[in-house]
């Protein structure tokens, strides 16, 4: 596996990761608090501009992100593939 390969694999990981700690409350002293800001700062490079091209959906009266679906699927169904990479996914 190529170096660019493994990063994309990892950043996958951690976009993951970023999405499952979203989903539960982090107190902000707590040490899920430094990795959540950590997966944050990795991954909103990406997912920031992504996300003010297409903003939340509503949906429930709650916003829906789709941005890490798109960066998900850009990844596995193009770059990887482009690149000869085997998706961890």
């Amino acid at each position: 596996m190529n170096v660019i390969c493994l990063v994309l694999n990892l950043y996958l990981i951690a976009l993951f990761g970023r999405i499952i700690l979203s989903w539960f409350p982090v107190a902000p002293e707590s040490a899920m608090a430094q990795i959540f800001a950590f997966l944050y700062t990795i991954t909103e490079p990406v997912l920031g501009p992504i996300r003010r091209l297409l903003p939340p959906i509503g949906v429930g009266g709650m916003g829906l992100d789709l941005s890490p679906i798109i960066v998900t699927l850009t990844l596995s169904l193009v770059v990887f593939p482009a690149l000869g990479c085997h998706s961890l996914f």
